[in-house]
């Protein structure tokens, strides 16, 4: 017998023309349990059957209710808040129709926010790339160990979680607070839900357990809001939800989370837009420099001032200080995850480190007393053949001393599949100092063991080692020219043959794709024939 007591939580699903998932969403839901009072399907006027499917489904499932829009809302924050109009339970969570919840999501939320007398509980989201199935945590280190946080001005951090999808929120504080979701067609609706309800101030639980599985189908006919980055539409809705969230928290008297909603978005949002922004072309870039000084001119000199050095706030000062767009490769560089600041390494006429000769006002004096762990060092990759195969060359730049300071002695080189779990090849060889500030090591690629572990693509990622026992992940700088990144192929038992290609990433990281067989190969050959023809 149904346990009524337990019944606590109410989940609003929402979707648009979303046929082919939005039943394994409500499904994910309905399958959480007797914790689950009602699941309210909001459907947003879909013409591609979605609306039958969920009636069909409510059929024979007592505590589904599908509630149609009559026409489409054109963004996710109509359908989520009609369905949170709509709710009975204690509890609420919001589901996407192209996304699951794991197996006791529920459960770990509602005990944690019962233990507590929590308003919110919240817990840890994974974004899983399909259909490869790897899988990134959302800002792990706030779900790291179980806690109880009684504000949010007391874990500032917190503003950086702008999903709602993770969290289980009493309905009431809800609705107390008049905390919901922007109307109408509003991308990012997110960021300013969670802004609102860390303004209002909840007691909140955090777990580590898995909640929410967001899928990322980058392959997908119509992309996500988050993936559609395409036009400077996309980049316009970003900064204005992220203004909003600042004034809202700014406005509830919560200055510190203010601060620090600027600082995620120098750090999260400026990071990534500046690592693809050498994709587009240059009346976007253009436009894009333009839009992106006006948000930056909004900030103070408190902004600015803590940590100067941070790859997001540096990043953010030589666009502030720049009328035109400048250095975007140096600049999606300093985006990467870990940071690399290439070389030149200019100075001021005073001596002091700058960003160039021709900007020396963005100054990088916080360089020398920045920890070593967190230098944005910078390591060059050169892939050469051989007759024995391909060796690697890796050369490490000195950073006004800090480097030759801390001693480098080794490298650990780590070339990890992208896709395939454990899929891990790993070597440590020593650093040679080789004159001009710079240090050397050297190693074989032995692509016939990266083909037997998995094809697809291989990331290459380094950690620096050390004499006082200090170390530094990084990535490397992958180098181009003539006789560089060249493709080759070698014998696989498992494919035959396979196709090692390797290449630079969007923010200039080495990287390496292994494509099986005879595709492959018919891969490379329509690649030349178009370039060879001229053909698009």
């Amino acid at each position: 017998m149904e346990d009524h007591h337990a019944a606590q939580v109410a989940v609003v699903v929402i979707g648009y023309d979303d046929a082919a998932h939005v039943t394994d969403a409500v499904r994910s839901a309905l399958g959480q349990g007797p914790a689950v009072r009602e699941v309210i399907a909001v459907d947003d006027c879909s013409s591609d059957g979605s609306a039958g499917l969920l009636a069909r489904l409510a059929e024979h499932e007592p505590r589904l209710r599908m509630i149609r829009l009559p026409v489409n809302s054109g963004g996710c924050g109509t359908p989520r808040n009609t369905g949170l109009d709509a709710v009975t339970a204690p509890y609420v969570m919001f589901l996407d129709s192209d996304d699951v919840l794991p197996p006791g999501a529920v459960d770990a939320l509602l005990a944690a926010a019962a233990r507590a007398g929590a308003d919110v509980a919240a817990g840890l989201c994974v974004r899983r790339e399909l259909p490869s199935g790897r899988e990134v945590p959302w800002e792990p280190e706030l779900y790291a160990t179980p806690s109880v946080v009684e504000r949010p001005a007391q874990l500032q951090r917190l503003v950086r979680d702008t999903l709602c999808v993770n969290k289980l929120c009493s309905t009431a504080f809800l609705r107390e607070h008049a905390v919901r979701f922007p109307e109408g067609r509003f991308p990012y609706e997110d960021i300013v839900f969670t802004a609102r309800l860390w303004a209002a101030a909840p007691r909140v639980a955090l777990v580590p357990d898995r909640v929410y599985i967001w899928h990322v189908r980058r392959a997908a006919r119509r992309l996500s809001i988050s993936l559609d980055r395409a036009g400077l539409a996309n980049w316009q809705a970003r900064t204005r939800a992220c203004r909003m969230a600042y004034d809202i928290l700014l406005g509830a008297g919560h200055k510190r989370l203010a601060r620090e909603a600027r600082a995620k978005f120098l750090d999260h949002e400026l990071r990534m837009y500046v690592r693809e922004l050498g994709l587009h072309e240059e009346e976007y870039r253009r436009q894009w420099w333009a839009h992106t000084r006006d948000v930056l001119a909004e900030y103070d000199a408190a902004d600015w001032a803590r940590d100067p050095v941070a790859p997001g706030r540096l990043i953010g000062r030589v666009i502030l200080m720049s009328p035109e767009p400048r250095d975007l490769p140096r600049l999606a560089e300093l985006a990467a995850r870990p940071a690399r600041l290439c070389p030149p390494y200019a100075r001021a006429a005073d001596g002091s480190p700058c960003w160039s000769p021709d900007l020396p006002a963005v100054g990088l004096e916080g360089l020398l007393t920045r920890p070593v762990r967190l230098l944005p060092v910078a390591v060059d990759a050169e892939l050469r053949p051989t007759v024995r195969g391909t060796r690697m060359r890796l050369r490490l730049h000195e950073l006004y001393g800090r480097v030759a300071r801390a001693e480098p002695e080794e490298v650990e080189v780590e070339w990890r599949h992208r896709e395939v779990a454990g899929a891990v090849v790993r070597r440590t060889v020593p650093l040679r100092p080789s004159g001009r500030g710079t240090w050397v090591a050297q190693t074989a690629l032995r692509p016939a063991r990266l083909a037997r572990l998995g094809t697809g693509t291989w990331d290459l990622h380094l950690r620096l080692r050390f004499r006082d026992g200090a170390a530094r992940a990084t990535t490397a700088h992958a180098l181009t020219g003539p006789g560089l990144l060249r493709r080759g192929a070698v014998p696989s038992l498992r494919h035959g043959l396979v196709l090692l290609r390797p290449y630079a990433t969007t923010s200039g990281s080495l990287a390496l794709r292994a494509a099986p067989g005879l595709s492959g190969a018919a891969s490379v050959l329509r690649t030349r024939l178009r370039r060879l023809t001229g053909s698009a």
